[in-house]
């Protein structure tokens, strides 16, 4: 069991510090899309919040991340504020927005759960949509810069792609660390209870309703903060960010990275990404083949690709202690 937590360690502090060098080697391509990577891990992190270890499927979970990426285009055009105050409102309209939905959707589970979060992301999306003076409607939000980072010492500029790599990859880092840490909570411990058995959970008199819409305004709360690091990477904040098409990501990512395993949907992330920025080097019908290469991974991998492995991982290591 040490051995096996030291090995996993060592690999997450391996990774981590190549994810630090990495800029040092590579071209800005590289750079912008490792950046694209990490916020999506991000996005689809906080989608698991909610399916993998809650038990709920959420068809508009785009709706927090497009909240955030609206609230902060919009900050920043209009107000001209610095990355820290602007990117702590953008956090703050998601949250609220996911607080909102989140008490109406959590009052049904499963199927039903699933299709009022699909209804809502629609109303979310066509609101974007027809709101032209505020929103752009179909032009969505333009003409804005990447504003600097004001720290103590001295004014970050983040323009450059090196820049806001680094500024991107702490922010994930960390959103990412207290995710983990809230999993492995006893709040954690609760979600995963009812997420095997809410009705047996209930009888010991915990308030199902009220964990799950706290891990719905958790989980839109960070899905808020990828939405604001997005907008700010694509200098634009549109109506594709909050379409349901968006909330199909995290989904497909967290499935093919795996649920059951807390790095599982950023292992979906970087596979996902990477795929597609292959394939569309040779064909604009990428998403046919995508499909193609998706679907036998899922079969052959029912556990995710990360959950299958580390399954793999522990039966050859029985196999070994009884050989033995």
């Amino acid at each position: 069991m040490e051995g096996r937590k030291g090995l996993r360690l060592g690999a997450l502090v391996s990774v981590t510090a190549f994810l630090f060098i990495f800029p040092h080697f590579a071209g800005a391509f590289p750079v912008l899309l490792l950046t694209e990577i990490f916020i999506f891990s991000l996005f689809a992190l906080s989608f698991n919040l909610l399916f993998g270890y809650t038990g709920l499927l959420s068809f508009g979970h785009a709706a927090f991340f497009g909240l955030g990426g609206y609230a902060m285009a919009l900050l920043i055009q209009h107000l001209h504020l610095s990355m820290v105050p602007a990117l702590v409102i953008s956090t703050l309209v998601a949250t609220l927005g996911a607080a909102i939905i989140g008490f109406f959707c959590i009052r049904r589970d499963e199927i039903y759960f699933a299709m009022l979060t699909l209804g809502f992301g629609m109303m979310v999306f066509t609101l974007v949509h027809q709101w032209r003076s505020i929103t752009g409607g179909s032009d969505g939000i333009t003409g804005f810069e990447v504003p600097a980072l004001d720290l103590l010492i001295k004014r970050v500029s983040l323009f450059s792609p090196w820049s806001y790599y680094y500024f991107t990859l702490v922010i994930c880092l960390l959103g990412a660390f207290l995710m983990w840490r809230l999993t492995l909570s006893p709040f954690g411990l609760i979600l995963r209870s009812m997420r095997e058995n809410a009705e047996r959970v209930s009888f010991v008199g915990i308030d199902i309703k009220l964990y799950r819409w706290i891990a719905f305004t958790i989980a839109g709360l960070v899905a808020g903060v990828a939405g604001a690091l997005f907008a700010l990477y694509d200098r634009m904040a549109s109506p594709s960010m909050v379409h349901w098409t968006m909330s199909a990501k995290p989904v497909l990512m967290t499935i093919l990275g795996g649920p059951r395993v807390f790095l599982g949907p950023a292992l979906g992330a970087l596979i996902f990404y990477l795929l597609e920025h292959f394939i569309t080097q040779y064909t604009q019908s990428w998403m046919i083949f995508l499909g193609a290469i998706l679907v036998p991974i899922v079969i052959f991998f029912p556990q995710g690709v990360l959950g299958t492995l580390m399954t793999w991982g522990r039966r050859l290591t029985r196999r070994g202690s009884h050989g033995e």
